[in-house]
């Protein structure tokens, strides 16, 4: 029955599970390859965030220190702006020059500025400012890789496997972003070098593999590059995200600076220029960016229902770290310095979550379909994010663990059955190309998710942390003109502070000369575990609890559209039964349904 199916749809029957004929030989190495650059580029993502502490005390830099915080920022985030910018130009160019040519140039490219990167030889803020723009062109290594890994599984597994095979990849791509945060956690404390390092014999191997083995299956478009949409393209994107980046940085006498005349400027420019852009897809010949394909349902809903799920998911990380490092481990006797590694150890349910349910769900999907998977996954994670935020903020350890382990599980759920069905919607041309699409709407929710969560803790804080500070240093004897300057910081600061693994209290009441005239049981109390986190453990709550609200809305929406994507296991492409390599490019073979071949079909079902 599902041959004669197969057939009325103009698709050739799959081929029996197992069946390795020409077109697919040599499947399993590819995933393998593509994978291990997935993960490496993920990994570095996440392995600076937890490895700044050592990062900027290696090159004698105090990220904050007035001046110095936009450099946190930046090296932060820098590589993850840059890979939501030009991931869809990259799977463009995958889809016009050859997806594995673009792919291997990405891990030559991230592995030469891996290296750079662990030779910086400068201090202060020479060192700072070299490493952000090798962490720029890192970014673009992996913008390469993350472009076309995708597309390169999707031309080499016949799709009664594609579930299975993105799942893994994409459960790879995620967890990542966790597993960086412990190896940073260990490897940063010996010589933060190494976080950089441990890169390059990953990426020297991977680059060898690639050009042996790899081989380039997919349908390539010949097309003149769209110049005009490249550029409109990543301008206005850059506009939008530096606009996000300064956003949450303290201006004039605000704790935040979405009132500065140049985050407004930077946001409504980017967004004109965004808007500029969608104009001009629409006149050139061969668009960078294919806005028919939203036509097709399934890769609208799903580029939706990630866009959210990545909101929800950015921030999570990104809250939890300063949950942990900030409160619950100094209350349970962890030293500040030793928190970075910590929160990244018992985050390690969250991991293993994803790594469970994404190949599972992954090949389940490919037999019952994405929705189901999808959208439980969503509801899942709305109900997690939920009881997370009814625990207590000195939570008992087992319960969080069962949570973040939930969560995991519900994120790998959606995360590999939803990008299986944003692949398989793909006319085979455009995988690329759409791919890149996904990707970039991804990545710049990351971005954007950071920045959103930090500010709703930051609103928090800022309701309630100065009284509160400014109470509990006069308690213990600070006289109250130094308690009422330390009160009215901007809470950023504070944020930072524990983000980074430095005792907040230390920094800022070291240099006024205040500690010296303390007793000393009382210095040690100001400067110890149990102070500072009992003192804002409150005003935190506060954020934290608006932070889960938004996480929740955030997941309901991704569910509802998970379930709107339509049906399950209809194809939206005509495949073709050759090899792509046997198709010549300017044949036009007519395909099902009388279609050319890479054109946009106007289904409804995904």
């Amino acid at each position: 029955m599902s041959i004669f199916r197969d057939r009325q749809l103009g698709t050739p029957a799959a081929a029996p599970a197992g069946h390795d004929d020409d077109q697919y030989r040599g499947r399993w190495s590819v995933l393998s390859n593509t994978t291990l650059g997935v993960l490496m580029a993920t990994i570095d993502a996440s392995i600076v965030l937890i490895s700044m502490p050592d990062i900027f005390r290696g090159i004698r830099l105090d990220p904050l220190t007035p001046g110095n915080t936009s450099y946190f920022l930046w090296l932060l985030m820098g590589y993850m702006l840059v890979t939501a910018v030009l991931v869809v130009s990259f799977g463009r160019l995958g889809d016009i020059f050859g997806r594995v040519r673009m792919y291997n140039l990405g891990f030559v490219i991230f592995t030469v500025f891996s290296i750079m990167l662990s030779v910086t030889w400068m201090h202060g803020q020479p060192a700072a400012l070299y490493m952000i723009v090798m962490r720029v062109f890192q970014g673009v290594g992996g913008a390469l890789i993350m472009a076309n890994s995708s597309a390169i599984i999707t031309d080499a597994f016949p799709r009664n496997q594609r579930g299975l095979a993105l799942g893994i990849n994409a459960v790879a791509a995620i967890a990542g972003s966790f597993i960086g945060l412990v190896l940073g956690g260990l490897l940063a404390p010996v010589d933060w070098r190494l976080v950089f390092w441990v890169s390059v014999p990953v990426g020297v191997a991977g680059s060898i593999w690639g050009y042996i083995n790899l081989k380039d299956r997919g349908i390539r478009t010949p097309a003149k590059i769209d110049w005009l949409g490249n550029l409109t393209f990543a301008a206005g994107l850059v506009g939008v995200l530096v606009g996000i980046v300064y956003g949450i940085e303290p201006y004039g006498g605000h704790v935040m600076g979405w009132t500065n005349p140049m985050v407004i400027a930077a946001l409504a420019g980017g967004a004109a220029l965004l808007i500029l852009f969608g104009w001009i897809e629409t006149k050139v010949p061969a668009p960078m960016f294919r806005l028919p394909l939203f036509r097709i349902r399934a890769f609208t809903a799903g580029n939706l229902a990630s866009l959210l799920a990545a909101l929800g998911r950015g921030g999570l990380m990104f809250i939890l770290i300063i949950w942990l490092q900030g409160i619950w481990l100094p209350r349970h006797g962890f030293s500040f310095s030793q928190t970075p590694l910590w929160a990244g150890i018992y985050m390690l349910p969250l991991t293993a979550g994803f790594l469970l349910a994404g190949p599972a769900s992954g090949a389940l999907s490919d037999r019952f379909g994405a929705r189901p998977f999808a959208t439980g996954g969503m509801l899942l994670a709305a109900v997690t994010f939920g009881l997370l935020e009814i625990l207590p903020v000195n939570f008992s350890y087992p319960v969080f663990a069962a949570l973040l382990l939930a969560n995991g599980l519900a994120m790998g759920l959606f995360a590999s059955p939803n990008r299986a069905a944003i692949m398989n919607s793909l006319p085979p041309d455009q995988r690329g190309q759409g791919a890149g699409m996904s990707t970039t709407t991804q990545n710049s929710a990351m971005v954007l998710s950071i920045g959103i969560f930090f500010s709703l803790i930051i609103t928090g804080l800022s309701a309630r942390l100065p009284a509160t500070l400014a109470h509990g240093l006069t308690a213990q004897g600070v006289p109250a003109a130094a308690a009422a300057r330390i009160a009215h910081l901007p809470p950023t600061a504070t944020v930072f502070g524990a983000f980074l693994g430095y005792n907040p209290i230390a920094k800022l009441l070291g240099p006024t000369g205040v500690l010296a005239h303390l007793p000393h049981a009382r210095v040690a109390y100001l400067t110890g575990r149990s102070f500072f986190p009992s003192l804002i453990s409150g005003a935190f709550a506060s954020g934290l609890h608006e932070a889960f609200d938004f996480a929740i809305i955030a997941m309901l929406i991704a569910a509802a559209a998970s379930w709107l994507r339509g049906k399950s296991g209809t194809r939206s492409e005509a495949e073709p039964a050759a090899p792509a390599a046997a198709v010549p490019a300017a044949a036009g073979a007519a395909t099902g349904h009388g279609r050319i071949a890479g054109s946009v079909p106007d289904e409804t079902s995904g």
